[in-house]
This record gives structure tokens, C-alpha cells and sequence, in this order.
């Protein structure tokens, strides 16, 4: 049996081992770890097979996995493949052409590759985002404030290849290694090119930043607290975080995370805002922050196994829990303060049909809205939309 083969094997095995309840990476670990066998090299190779095989599965269709595959590494390619010239050598010849041109040689439309396009929002557009998802996205690094100088000496001395995208952020090669290069977190942030730009709305309004008052904001589907960071930069320092989230041990990761940044949080607290009555803080705020939790469609190129064994009922479910969460912290927002509600998603029902519930029944004025479409630079799609609380009468 070829190398190749013996790929191809071995993707299918993990392929028919895997149901989607976990991230593929965590199985693909587990996978290599009890196969010894593989070197990095071959690790690679496979998993790189696994990849495009969801990238494109829900379009090409065919009931042999080798032949799927193999029409999948055709897809997402974009320079001549070795396995390809050996086993396909039709197929590679072809590897340069466009994505809309190979995807008519196999009698296939961009819309296949993503099923749920009934339901992308009309600000969207439709094939260029369905293609989008043959390609990864690339790693993008913010620089935080006061670090430009020494980020751009370590990229000088060590030669790393990048290119910059405006004045704060770095897009690199996926397996650039940064560890040994950055102090993560207080030199640079690890954060899509697109979520770097959902506060945006701050940067242009400069009356946000107030008159040497500390603004007080609440992110309250804090995560791993990149829109913390975020904030604190954008602002300046000039502001007091509380944050929340639905579990502890996010909350005790996202402190260690804002330690090492160098930003000291106002208060933490555990809360599941998507139920009728949870616990809310006492006070109001200036800003408040909702990184909605969502389908994640528009980050589906990263994660194509999300794509693969979504169930569209989903959204549904998802724009009801945001419906929920943005009716209970929205109270806690001050006459004249900001409301962000973010999502990564491209669905109306989680977007656009979120704006209006807002604005109708929640008597917010709607400022600005915004989709980013990463489908057009090679990163993450997301949607973020700013309100303001009318000022009381």
C-alpha cells in the first residue's frame, strides 16, 4: 500500500470513529496518540484530509469515502498536490483553477457546500461565503498598546513571515509557533482579524471615552475575555469591567488570561442569563458588551466538523436563548449608555431578526450595524450591532 493509501486509510478510520461531540483536533489527538506510528509529517497529511473531506462533504455526496476525499483535497487546494498527481493526476492538473471552475468540473454548485443558505441573511453574500468555506483562515495577532516597537524587532530579528493588516494587526502563516516569539496576552492578543473590529463603534465616537471619568462596562458573555482585552485597549484603561459567564472555570481561565494582560477586573460573577429571572447586578452601566452564544457559522471555515453535523432547527433554538439574554441585560443599561450585541453567526434569525427584537420590544435605538465579512479576506464573519438606551425625559 502506497503512503498515500495508507492516508486515506487511516482518515477514513478516524472519520468513521468520530460523531461530532467534540472539536475534531481533541480527536484527532487522541487518535495519533494511540497510533504511534505516524510522524508529524503524516500526522499532518491525514488530518489536513480529514479537514477538507467537512469542508466539502455536504456537496460532494459520493458513497465512497476515498473518492470523497480525494474530491475534497481537489477542492480546498490551491497548488499542485503530490497525492493528488500520484493517485488523480486529472484532477491535479486542474488544481489552479478557481473554486466557482472546479467546482462546475464536478458538476457541483458553491451553494452545496453550505445547505443552510435559505437561511443566511441577505447581507450576506451567498457564494462567495459558501466558498469561503474551502479555505482555513488565517492566524491574526492584535498588537496591545505601547508593544508595536518591540513586536516589530522580534518580527525583524526572527524573520517571521507576516504582513500587516492597519496599524494593530498581524496575519501569519497558520503554523507559525508563537510561544517562543511573544508574551501572549501582554504583547499581543491572539484575535480574528474581524473580532478586532467590533468595537469600532468606540474608536469613532470619541465622546465614549468621556471626560477622564472611568467608564463602567459589563461583558457579560465574557468567554476566554478577548472582548475584555479589547475594550480595556480601546478605552484606554479608562474603565471598570465587571464580567460574567455561565461557568466558573471560564471565569477563572478568562482572570488568568486578563492577569497576564494586565487588567484588573471590577467583578466576576457566574450567571446564566438565558434564564427567565437570573442574577443581575445591582448597578447600571455605561457599556455593555454581548458576544451572543451562537451557532458559530460564520466561524465554520476553522471548524468545518461544525458545519458537517449542524442540525438547521439549531438556529431556532439560538435565537430564542439571545432573545432571552439581551431582554435581561439590557435593564442594566444607563439612559444614553451602549448595548453590543456581537455574534459570530450568519443567519438572520440570530442577526438581523435580533435587531429588531431590540429595537421594537426592547425600545433600544439602533446606531450602527455591521456585518464583517471574513469571507472576503480569508478570516471569521461576524455581526455587531450598537444600540443606545434613549435618555429618560
Amino acid at each position: 500500500m502506497s503512503r498515500f493509501h495508507s492516508y486515506i486509510a487511516s482518515a477514513t478510520s478516524i472519520l468513521k470513529t468520530y460523531d461530532g461531540s467534540g472539536p475534531l483536533l481533541f480527536h484527532l489527538k487522541k487518535f495519533f496518540s494511540a497510533s504511534k506510528k505516524f510522524g508529524s509529517k503524516d500526522r499532518k497529511n491525514i488530518a489536513h484530509l480529514c479537514y477538507t473531506y467537512f469542508r466539502t462533504a455536504h456537496a460532494v455526496r459520493l458513497d465512497n469515502t476515498e473518492e470523497s476525499i480525494l474530491a475534497g483535497l481537489f477542492l480546498c487546494e490551491q497548488e499542485s498536490s503530490e497525492m493528488l498527481a500520484t493517485l488523480r493526476p486529472g484532477l491535479n492538473e486542474n488544481i489552479s483553477l478557481s473554486k466557482k471552475e472546479k467546482l462546475a468540473m464536478l458538476n457541483l454548485d458553491a451553494t452545496g457546500i453550505f445547505p443552510f443558505h435559505d437561511s443566511l441573511s441577505s447581507l450576506v453574500d451567498k457564494d462567495k461565503f459558501c466558498t469561503s468555506l474551502l479555505q482555513q483562515p488565517g492566524l491574526y495577532l492584535r498588537i496591545r498598546p505601547g508593544k508595536h516597537q518591540r513586536v516589530r524587532s522580534i518580527l525583524e530579528t526572527s524573520g517571521l513571515a507576516h504582513e500587516w493588516l492597519g496599524n494593530d494587526c498581524l496575519r501569519l502563516k497558520n503554523s507559525t509557533s508563537l510561544d517562543d516569539l511573544f508574551v501572549l496576552n501582554k504583547d499581543v492578543v491572539v484575535q480574528d482579524f474581524n473580532s478586532q473590529q467590533v468595537l469600532n463603534y468606540l474608536q469613532e465616537e470619541k465622546k465614549v471615552l468621556f471626560s477622564g471619568n472611568r467608564v463602567s462596562a459589563w461583558d457579560c458573555c465574557a468567554a476566554s475575555g478577548g472582548k475584555s482585552v479589547l475594550l480595556f485597549d480601546v478605552l484606554k484603561g479608562n474603565v471598570n469591567i465587571t464580567v460574567s459567564d455561565i461557568r466558573n472555570n471560564i471565569l477563572q481561565n478568562l482572570a488568568q488570561r486578563l492577569q497576564q494582560a494586565g487588567i484588573n477586573i471590577n467583578r466576576s460573577f457566574v450567571a446564566d442569563l438565558s434564564l427567565p429571572d437570573p442574577d443581575l447586578p445591582e448597578e447600571e452601566f455605561s457599556i455593555i458588551v454581548c458576544d451572543a452564544p451562537c451557532t458559530g457559522s460564520g466561524t465554520w471555515s476553522r471548524t468545518p466538523e461544525q458545519l458537517y453535523y449542524f442540525k438547521e432547527n439549531q438556529i431556532e433554538i439560538f435565537s430564542n436563548r439571545q432573545k432571552q439574554i439581551v431582554s435581561n441585560v439590557t435593564r442594566k443599561l444607563k439612559p444614553g449608555g451602549l448595548f453590543f450585541y456581537i455574534t459570530c453567526s450568519v443567519f438572520r434569525q440570530e442577526n438581523d431578526e435580533i435587531v429588531s427584537f431590540i429595537h421594537n420590544s426592547l425600545s433600544l435605538k439602533l446606531l450602527q450595524q455591521e456585518y464583517l465579512k471574513g469571507y472576503e479576506i480569508a478570516a471569521d464573519t461576524m455581526f455587531v450591532a450598537v444600540f443606545t438606551k434613549p435618555l429618560l425625559p
